[in-house]
């Protein structure tokens, strides 16, 4: 066994020995690994400092190179190196943007909504922010400019009035009108004349009225809103605006589209001045909607001219409307109102407290009916100051009547019109005999080279005996003296001093010309007449005839 078993001897090589080194013994500084720096035996920075090539900035030392001991400094040194402050990266990824706050006059963010839009900015517009008008008529404004506009009129607190007179607006454009409407409380007074808006239009931009109360003036017209546009102004009346004056002139309005305001009117009613003008308010459903009207205890003005008002039961709703207790200024000029509609309409004159204007101009009144209405107006009780009766003819009577009224204390400032007095009176014009004469005048002496009186030239036809001459040869007999005129003035010498007139042709009698010439010019008169020239002897005889008559006179 012994023989069998090999001894087998193993070598171990040492890796690493572990010193037994107690924790609590602190090494000592020499074998301390911050101090254990390994310098480089050529340092390019040195070398290049040598030759005056590197600066080394500050003179701090890195703080690698000092021996840092918790108990020899009071702070690390890396501690003296912060790390960069968050610049704003953070708020900005994980908080809301912070709004801009625009001042509320609204220029900064009109201009802010231009670059945003693309838009350029309207500069009148712009300064009008800070006034108390915009004025923007015939500006050809688009519709995104309107939208800019509208975003910094939202909370302007200065602007009172803006004026967009004829700038076609559409649908879009009164939308964002309406948007401000809903904020803005400051305008009084929106003039969209001439804007096309149309019915689409009007209720995009009605629809917020309700929740505004301080616009007091819309001005529609022009805008052809028709009966439609009027169905959503009706609902805006409906759910109460608070509008005083509306102009709703030029927009081919019927009766039936004012027969819509007859049910708003029972619960909100606040307009004071109404313009209906230039539409078609005399189709049925007017009635109606002037009877409601009637019932106003606001209404202070109310234009219904050029509506083609006519017949008697529609003065009855025009007599009611003289009972509103505000009521100053009715205009029913240019309408078909006469007879016993101008009976019906005078008969609450006595009962209108406040009305002071009364206009019936252009409207088919007999003198009669003139003469009825400045006796109404006469009573103590009528408080009328002007009274408008353009193109309407009177009498000798009014004139009397009037001149009586104008001597009463009461109707001293008393104002009356009228087109024109029939009767006794007989208008007077100019005489036609001296204005032509003077226009023939005037061209026979205009040219200084060929000048000719034209007096003398008839006195010459009559001395002449040509006293009857015919039409068509007259012209040449006055161009045979060296005055040339046109033909119509030739035609209208004769029609004004006629002769005998033939079945062919008709003649002009120059005694009338001459004897009317003597009374305008009695200082031209013709030359005398020279004396005639004696006749000159016969020359004596010669010859045989000559020596016959020397011997006849020797025998005598």
């Amino acid at each position: 066994m012994d023989s069998e078993t090999s001894i087998v001897s193993e070598v171990v090589e040492t890796i690493f020995k572990v010193q037994s080194v107690e924790s609590s013994i602190e090494l000592p500084p020499e074998q301390w690994s911050s101090l254990e720096i390994v310098i480089p035996e050529e340092n390019q920075k040195k070398l290049l400092y040598e030759e005056g090539l590197y600066d080394p900035g500050s003179g701090e030392i890195c703080a690698k190179y000092i021996g840092v001991s918790a108990s020899s400094i009071l702070r690390h040194p890396y501690y003296n190196y912060p790390a960069i402050k968050d610049p704003g990266i953070e708020e900005a990824l994980l908080q809301p943007e912070k709004p801009i706050v625009y001042p509320d006059d609204g220029q900064e963010l009109y201009l802010a909504t231009c670059r945003k839009m693309n838009q350029c900015p309207v500069r009148s517009f712009y300064r009008g922010l800070l006034d108390k008008e915009i004025d923007l008529r015939y500006y050809c404004v688009s519709a995104a400019g309107i939208r800019a506009m509208t975003i910094a009129l939202r909370y302007n607190k200065t602007v009172k009035t803006l004026n967009l007179t004829d700038n076609f607006l559409n649908d879009d454009a009164s939308y964002h009108l309406g948007e401000m409407l809903l904020s803005n409380n400051t305008i009084t007074d929106l003039i969209l004349r001439g804007c096309r808006i149309g019915p689409t239009g009007v209720s995009r931009l009605v629809y917020s009225l309700p929740q505004n109360r301080g616009l007091q003036n819309l001005d529609l017209s022009y805008n052809q809103l028709g009966d439609e546009g009027m169905e959503h102004i009706a609902k805006a009346v409906f759910y109460g605006i608070d509008i005083k004056k509306i102009n709703l002139s030029y927009n081919n309005i019927t009766g039936r589209g004012v027969m819509l305001l007859a049910e708003p009117f029972e619960t909100n009613n606040k307009f004071t001045h109404i313009d209906l003008s230039w539409n078609k308010v005399f189709t049925p459903g007017s009635y109606a909607f002037l009877s409601k009207l009637s019932e106003s205890t606001c209404l202070q003005e109310l234009n219904l001219a050029w509506n083609s008002l006519s017949g008697a039961r529609l003065s009855q709703a025009l007599k009611d409307i003289m009972l509103c207790p505000l009521l100053n200024d009715l205009n029913l000029s240019n309408n078909k109102l006469e007879g016993e509609a101008i009976t019906n309409i005078i008969a609450n004159l006595g009962k209108a407290k406040k009305l002071v204007c009364l206009n019936l101009s252009f409207n088919p009144l007999t003198p009669a009916d003139a003469m009825k209405v400045l006796n109404k107006v006469r009573a103590p009780a009528v408080k009328l100051h002007k009274l408008y009766l353009d193109n309407v003819f009177v009498t000798g009577e009014f004139l009397n009547l009037l001149a009586r009224m104008k001597g009463m204390k009461s109707k001293k400032n008393l104002i009356v019109t009228y087109g024109g007095v029939v009767g006794s009176f007989i208008p007077k014009g100019p005489d036609i005999r001296e204005l032509i004469l003077n226009r023939i005048e005037y061209l026979t002496k205009k040219s200084k080279k060929r000048s000719v009186d034209i007096a003398l030239v008839f006195l010459q036809l009559q001395k002449e005996n040509r006293t009857i001459i015919n039409n068509k040869d007259f012209g040449g007999v006055i161009e045979s003296f060296g005055a040339r005129l046109d033909e119509g003035l030739v035609e209208e010498l004769c029609l004004t001093f006629p002769g005998p007139r033939t079945a062919k042709s008709r003649t002009v009698n120059v005694d009338l010309i001459v004897e009317y010439v003597k009374r305008k010019w009695p200082d031209r008169k013709l030359p005398p007449t020279p004396p005639p020239e004696p006749e000159p002897e016969p020359p004596p005889p010669k010859g045989k005839d000559a020596k016959k008559g020397k011997k006849g006179k020797g025998k005598k």
